[in-house]
């Protein structure tokens, strides 16, 4: 499995940025290829964090630039800066 983990600062209205988030983008991330789950995390102080879990590194890598296609397009007004994006194979886990 693969994971990618995109953290943004700076979002200026979290609970509308989860509305779209959860409307418009979740259903984007069950059409890439390999997808496994996706999360999307209000960690407070205008930071939000999403993972994406693939069953391949491919899914996960598209993962990313569909997110950020998607952000330019549709959240670039609460979600003004670019996020940290960390992405790589998972090595341990637990369910």
């Amino acid at each position: 499995m693969y994971a990618a983990v995109r953290r943004y600062e700076g979002v200026t209205d979290p609970a509308a940025a989860g509305r779209i988030v959860r409307e418009g983008f979740v259903p984007l991330m069950r059409q890439v290829p390999g997808f496994v789950a996706y999360y999307w995390i209000d960690a407070g102080n205008g930071v939000m964090v999403s993972i994406s879990i693939f069953h391949d590194q491919a899914g996960a890598e598209q993962s990313v630039s569909t997110a950020a296609e998607f952000v330019r397009d549709n959240l670039a007004t609460l979600m003004p800066n670019p996020p940290q994006v960390t992405a790589g194979e998972v090595v341990a886990s637990a369910h």
